[in-house]
């Protein structure tokens, strides 16, 4: 077997499926006016696949690959994107299971990020979809500076369980073992927040019930089998 025409192989699928995803997200309808996001999926030796910064009309031939230090390796990078390559390579440090990183400006879930609120899980889709806690709040930091990703990593080891952070008066940042499950779990986290907002109309929304989770998680294991 030819090893380096099979990584580019490797390569070449992981980033058309990140061209698919951000095409999901789009449909979805979880993105700002902008088209701003940039997602990310981790490749063997201590790389990633990482997008431009704007992914409406995204190609696969726009993904760069870059190292866990920062350094594009291969592919374009546009000078948006350095800012945020640390952004995702801590993550991908800090959780080794974690095979992609997706970034956006959702504009409900930012809206929480804006107000410095952390999210809460009282949506089945977020309990089923892998955040069965609040989505935390990131201290607000310069766009890929020290202090931000210093803030991310601060983040992840004191909420060693959560899979999504709102990175203050920016945005939200998810992150799950390939980028359609990020995906699922950022359609949801969005959902979520929208109807956590209009539930204020109503009164304001309400926590589950004790054992929730458990209930949920057995309710799938049925369906499964």
């Amino acid at each position: 077997m030819d090893i380096e025409k099979d990584d580019e192989s490797s390569q070449r699928e992981s980033a058309e499926e990140l061209v698919a995803v951000a095409e999901r997200l789009f449909a979805a309808g979880v993105m700002s006016h902008s088209g701003h996001a940039n997602l990310s999926a981790r490749l063997s030796g201590d790389r990633f696949l990482l997008t431009p910064g704007f992914v409406t009309g995204l190609r696969a031939d726009q993904v760069a690959v870059v190292g866990m230090d920062g350094r594009a390796v291969g592919g374009p990078m546009v000078s948006a994107s350095t800012e945020i390559v640390n952004m995702h390579g801590v993550v991908y440090r800090a959780r080794p299971d974690v095979g992609a990183v997706l970034h956006t400006h959702s504009p409900a879930a930012t809206a929480f990020a804006v107000a410095h609120r952390p999210l809460p899980c009282r949506t089945e889709t977020m309990l089923r979809f892998g955040q069965a806690e609040e989505v935390p709040v990131v201290p607000w930091g310069p766009r890929g500076s020290e202090v931000s990703v210093r803030g991310i990593a601060e983040l992840l080891d004191a909420c060693p369980t959560t899979s999504a952070a709102l990175l203050a008066n920016h945005g939200l940042l998810v992150f799950g073992a390939d980028p359609r499950q990020a995906a699922d779990l950022l359609i949801a986290i969005e959902e979520s927040a929208e109807a956590e907002l209009a539930a204020r109309v109503l009164g304001g929304a309400v926590d589950f019930p004790a054992g929730a989770l458990e209930a949920v998680r057995a309710s799938m294991a049925r369906a499964a089998s």
